[in-house]
This record gives structure tokens, sequence and C-alpha cells, in this order.
């Protein structure tokens, strides 16, 4: 999927930068609650491993695909098994929060908005820009990496020009 693509660069970026990443992999998650197909609940292996990354991370990167006007159900599956509390510690407090989305058609803000009213509400340090791909099909070239292009239009459209952030996008580009 293109929002997987946009989670790849994502950590391809951040790599570069000296942060060690990793992504989770939804597929196979249960639904919150259904414990008709999900007896073991919590003990469920792809919940055990998305509450250990949660635990492990600083920060995290949440990426959509903008369907119907908003954030895919597997991605609020994955926020709602994420706990709010173990014992008396909120395991998302004071973590930092980059969310992005990606659509197919126009220009459009719902999921990112969506995302953003959860990380708050989750006491996550929401970083206040946003990455919104629209007409994803046309921002990846043939070997789904995001363009030289889209990625010269995201770094102009950004408010902070110095010195260091246009050298350090031109290290990264030319990867």
């Amino acid at each position: 999927s293109y929002s997987r693509k946009v989670v790849e660069e994502s950590a391809r970026i951040l790599s570069k930068m000296g942060v060690e990443t990793k992504i989770f992999d939804p597929s196979g998650l249960p639904l919150v609650d259904d414990t008709a197909t999900n007896p073991q609940g919590t003990e469920h292996p792809k919940v055990k491993e998305l509450h250990e990354l949660v635990n492990w991370c600083e920060g995290m990167v949440w990426c959509s695909p903008e369907r119907h006007g908003a954030m895919t159900g597997i991605m609020k599956t994955q926020i709602d098994w994420i706990p709010l509390s173990i014992g008396a510690v909120r395991p998302t407090q004071g973590k930092t929060l980059a969310i992005m989305q990606v659509s197919g058609g126009s220009q459009s803000f719902n999921a990112v908005n969506q995302m953003r009213i959860l990380g708050r509400w989750m006491r996550m340090l929401t970083i206040p820009n946003q990455s919104s791909v629209a007409k994803a099909f046309l921002e990846f070239d043939e070997n789904y990496k995001l363009t030289y292009l889209r990625s010269t239009r995201h770094f102009k459209q950004a408010k902070h020009k110095d010195k260091y952030t246009k050298t350090h996008h031109n290290k990264i580009c030319k990867n």
C-alpha cells in the first residue's frame, strides 16, 4: 500500500538521522473486544507485539490512508489496542507523535485530524505539522520510493527554511 511506502520512506529518512526505527505490521491484529474470534485478548501475539513496541519507543509515526473521508478501521484498531494505562503508568504519555495520511484523490486532512485528536487524548506530544500525500499513485517512482519532486515540494512548503534544513534535505534526497 502507499501508506506503507510512506512509512518506509519516513523510516529511511529517520534512520539517516540516526534514529532506530521499527515498523508494526497490523496483519493478523484482531478487533478490540471481539472475544468470539479473539479469546486470547491482550495475550494475542500481535497485541503483545504492539504493546512491546509502544513500551520500547520514544515516539511514533502514524500513517493511514484516507477512506470515505476518515482514517481506516485497521488504523483505529491499532490505536484502540494501545493501552491507556498499565497500573499507574500511561505508556503513551509524553511520547512524540508524527501523523501522516495518504489518499488516492485530492488533498484532504480528515485522517490526520482524527489521528491528532486521538494522539492528544492519549497525552502524546503531537507534532503540529503533518503530511498528507494526495494522489499517492503519482508521488512514487517504479521502485515505490517517494520521488525527489515530491520531497522537494514538501520541503519548500516547510515553514523552517534555515540552512541546516536545506543542507540536511540535500543529503537525504541524494542517496
